[in-house]
């Protein structure tokens, strides 16, 4: 079982009362800025498809995403961002991918190697741990919201890739290309997800308790606290009643 996709779904229903609103925006907007320079019609552009639904799932204003866009076709001034992946080890040997969205790269990995270093962690060499991680679409689903035979189903007609039993959700995993379709199949089929996201998914899991449970907690929302991070991923996992109340 995936602690990631735990993980993502603590922080879903956290992010409607959470007071870091203004940061969820802050990250969507990036992303569809620079998802923006390879072309503002959505229609041509997967990329900006995927970062307008998500910012549509957060209650984004049309006008905010319109303006990103612009930002990202140069039709509006705006700060020029470089994206690039940080690496490292959470405590238990746990491997991160942090994706970054910065207009200063030194300021930026200067911060996420101190959070790293305050959090039983430490920073890896480019490569370290990637070839862990494969780019999936993973679509959430409380199992109170479906059965399993209606989803498979969906998979079928869909072209998804796999579906996991994650203890209290369905875990739908797809190839990048076939999310979207996914994701709108099921929600066409009356099925709300408790998040969904095109994500960097590990092909295997690093099982934490105790101290070195609540020390990953901590590292990711560290990681994620600040502003030039924009996803991170991980192979830990947590069971679900721990990993709640240590996310308080």
């Amino acid at each position: 079982m995936s602690g990631h996709s735990k993980w993502a779904t603590i922080k879903h229903k956290k992010g409607a009362l959470d007071a870091k609103r203004g940061k969820i925006f802050t990250r969507l907007i990036k992303e569809i800025a620079m998802a923006a320079k390879s072309g503002g019609d959505p229609d041509m552009n997967p990329r900006l498809r995927t970062a307008i639904l998500a910012a549509k799932s957060e209650n984004m204003p049309a006008d905010n995403i319109k303006r990103a866009i612009q930002r990202g076709t140069g039709e509006l001034p705006g700060l020029t961002y470089e994206e690039f992946v940080l690496e490292g080890y959470g405590p238990g040997g746990v491997a991160l991918l942090a994706e970054i969205s910065t207009d200063n790269r030194n300021r930026t990995v200067s911060e996420i190697r101190h959070v790293f270093g305050k959090n039983n962690g430490n920073m890896a060499a480019a490569g370290a741990v990637a070839y862990m991680f494969h780019k999936k679409g993973d679509i959430i689903i409380p199992k109170a919201a479906a059965k399993e035979d209606d989803l498979m189903n969906i998979i079928i007609e869909a072209g998804g890739e796999d579906l996991k039993d994650d203890g209290d959700n369905w875990e739908i995993i797809t190839e990048p290309s076939a999310y979207e379709g996914m994701l709108e199949a099921v929600k066409k089929a009356g099925i709300t997800p408790a998040s969904s996201s095109v994500a960097m998914i590990p092909d295997t899991y690093i099982k934490l308790e105790g101290v070195q449970a609540a020390q990953m907690i901590r590292l990711l929302e560290a990681l994620e606290d600040n502003e030039d991070v924009q996803n991170v991923h991980a192979n830990f996992d947590i069971d679900q009643k721990v990993l709640e109340e240590v996310a308080g």
